[in-house]
């Protein structure tokens, strides 16, 4: 998980020891048994010596011949196999109900693809998923930005080894998701799921092309929601905040842009950073903290992508003081903090306002402010609580579209 940038963030983006009582003797309330005749002590001990042989020999019988494993015909069947005849092998059937991780991996991976990239900043892998069956794959931005910046190439490849070339159609590295598209029909799309509908403890699997390996199936749970991440990389690093779904189903690199489905089969997130120990080696694998774009978010970029090649965000129209550090997120005090006849200042905040919570959830950092603002739409209003000179305030903002680049 990349490090927040530590510098403001542009106003488009967003009793005294006591004595020990001793313990006293209560005598016995229950009437006494009568004695019985006491065996002597040689005999009770050959008894104990003889319930144990017997113990152990009833022990060694079911452990050897009653598990159904090792009865005296299989070690007839074994020692038949020793002199040259055939081995007994079973003739079993797994059931795989379709709602089993089996069965879902099998009605998913048709629909996940592996992306390879080759362009001036040399080549990568990632991954990506049907949307559209006429041809429209989803994945990350960060999967697809060498290619695009250095006039590269794109390739995927389905489940079943088949590779062909795709280009862009659209990038969003606010939200760091991008849309490409293979020149084929009858693609089978995958459902897209409710993410709002996501609670903490649900199962979920991954699916991807982590480290090259193509079609790799991981399983976990949602670990938790919202939690503020930067997906991305590169320049666009600093902008791609997500309000994620954390997730400690296995991903690794290579697994971005592909599906994080629920147990129905259908995406709820896109798979698209780690967290990840230091690594003198390089670039660490899974340790159970993987993050996932909600697919309601992602949905909506898609869609806008797919229309015209672009997408819109909401935004505050503040910056951000990324130096306080909270709770709360600070407006910066600098020059211009607030935009004129933006959102913020329509609805009356000023430069040094602290903003406390948005929609009655707290927010602890500017960080966690922004990816609460952009988990929205443009046009939606939002309830925003801050302090002026400790007076708490509380009123409602209609978001707007952030201006086009």
């Amino acid at each position: 998980m990349n490090q927040m940038p530590g510098e403001e963030v542009p106003w488009w983006s967003q009793p005294a020891p006591t004595s020990i009582t001793p313990a006293t003797i209560t005598p016995a309330t229950t009437p006494l048994s009568p004695a019985r005749p006491q065996l002597p002590i040689i005999l009770l001990l050959s008894l104990t010596l003889v319930a144990g042989v017997l113990g152990g020999g009833i022990g060694y019988f079911v452990a050897h011949y009653s598990d159904g494993r090792s009865t005296p015909d299989a070690r007839a069947q074994f020692a038949n196999a020793a002199d040259g005849q055939a081995l007994t092998t079973s003739t079993a059937t797994i059931e795989r109900a379709p709602g089993s991780i089996a069965g879902i991996a099998a009605g998913v991976l048709p629909s996940v693809v592996s992306i390879s990239t080759t362009s001036s900043a040399g080549s990568g892998t990632g991954s990506g998923f049907v949307i559209r069956s006429d041809g429209y794959i989803l994945t990350n931005n960060h999967v697809v930005a060498d290619a695009a910046d250095g006039a590269g190439k794109i390739a995927v490849q389905f489940n079943g080894g088949k590779s062909v070339a795709a280009e862009i159609v659209g990038r969003d590295a606010t939200y760091d998701l991008a849309v490409i598209k293979v020149n084929m029909k009858n693609l089978k799309a995958l459902v897209l799921g409710d993410s709002d509908k996501v609670v903490v403890g649900d199962s979920v699997i991954a699916i991807g092309s982590p480290l090259g390996l193509t079609g790799t199936v991981t399983t976990g749970v949602v670990s938790a929601k919202d939690r503020p991440v930067s997906a991305g990389g590169g320049s666009d690093a600093q902008n791609s905040f997500i309000n994620a779904i954390q997730t400690d189903a296995a991903i690794n690199p290579g697994n971005s842009g592909g599906p994080l489905v629920d147990v129905t089969g259908a995406v709820i997130g896109i798979n698209s950073a780690i967290a990840s120990m230091s690594s003198s080696r390089g670039q660490s694998g899974s340790i159970g903290l993987g993050f996932a774009i909600p697919m309601n978010q992602a949905k909506r970029t898609a869609e806008q992508l797919i229309a015209t090649g672009k997408s819109s965000h909401p935004i505050l129209g503040v910056s951000l003081d990324l130096q306080f550090a909270g709770p709360g997120a600070r407006i910066s005090t600098v020059p211009g903090a607030v935009v004129t006849s933006g959102p913020a200042a329509e609805a009356g905040l000023l430069s040094g306002d602290l903003i406390l919570s948005i929609d009655g959830r707290n927010v602890a950092n500017a960080e966690e402010l922004i990816v609460a603002i952009r988990s929205h739409a443009p046009g939606d209003k939002v309830k925003i609580s801050y302090i002026r000179v400790k007076k708490t305030i509380d009123v409602t903002v209609t978001l707007v579209a952030a201006p086009a680049n």
